[in-house]
């Protein structure tokens, strides 16, 4: 059975924003870096999984989460340039012109659709791949699911849940305590004080989990903040999705699209790859 790849389409956003030239512009003048690096990420994964079909999974940047509502300051000072997000509105649809599906909607998060993909998947039997830099994601790992991790001029980095404790200390099941004990300054989560990544695995691997620490008495004047921090770490695999049937690509119409976007290189792309099908 080919394996669903599931991609973190604002991590590969702001990847491709930053590091494709931003002279490269569409036809009315227009951003154009990020569509072409987005696409050329999904046209990579595609070409080397071949993937039974592919969910791209979005912010909505417009409506706070449950996780901004619940902790002061969660993901603060960010701020995105107007071309940015001018590209972020676009992408979408470009991923559905090729007949691939889009997860996006109010009050979640891109990572909540990576897991409730992978939740899904593995309950009918089949594997999944997760795209993503977002570390986040290795709470997903397991049998079944792998993590491509993206690596600049070189082939994804695979996590499994070998590759989770060698990197971190802790199982996959253990990554949202370790999230929750440590912190993730991106994230602006602080964490236990005075606790870094090598003391909250100690911890981990005393403990076995952040409940029975805290049910043992340590960080009694924080257990309610590490508990909410778990909460936001946590990815939400209920999160809605969309039907996901095998698909076979549609590189017509996606270079139809890139052409009515006024990116003609992008488009040939597309028509490069019907050669792949």
């Amino acid at each position: 059975m080919r394996p669903l790849l599931v991609m973190d389409g604002d991590s590969f956003a702001h990847r491709a924003y930053h590091g494709v030239p931003k002279t490269l512009r569409r036809a009315d003048g227009g951003p154009g870096n990020m569509l072409l690096g987005v696409s050329n990420y999904l046209l990579r994964f595609w070409q080397s999984e071949r993937p039974r079909t592919v969910l791209v999974a979005w912010d909505t940047l417009t409506e706070p989460t449950y996780r901004h509502e619940a902790l002061d300051g969660y993901q603060a000072g960010r701020e995105f340039d107007a071309e940015l997000l001018e590209q972020l509105d676009l992408l979408p649809a470009l991923v559905e012109a090729t007949g691939f599906a889009v997860a996006k909607a109010p009050g979640y998060e891109a990572d909540d659709f990576l897991g409730a993909a992978a939740a899904q998947e593995e309950a009918r039997g089949g594997t999944v791949l997760v795209a993503t830099s977002d570390r986040d994601a290795f709470q997903l790992a397991s049998a079944l699911t792998t993590i491509l991790q993206p690596v600049r001029g070189e082939s994804p980095t695979r996590i499994g849940p070998a590759e989770v404790r060698e990197r971190y200390g802790v199982d996959p099941e253990q990554v949202p305590d370790f999230i929750a004990l440590r912190g993730d300054p991106s994230d602006k989560i602080p964490g236990a004080r005075g606790i870094g990544p090598k003391k909250a695995a100690a911890l981990l691997a005393q403990y076995g989990s952040l409940d029975a620490l805290l049910e043992d008495g340590r960080f009694a004047a924080e257990a309610d903040a590490l508990r909410l921090y778990r909460h936001i770490a946590t990815l939400d695999r209920d999160a809605p999705l969309p039907p996901l049937p095998d698909v076979t690509p549609d590189w017509a119409a996606a270079a139809a699209h890139a052409r009515g976007l006024g990116l003609d290189g992008l488009a040939r792309r597309f028509e490069e790859a019907l050669a792949w099908t």
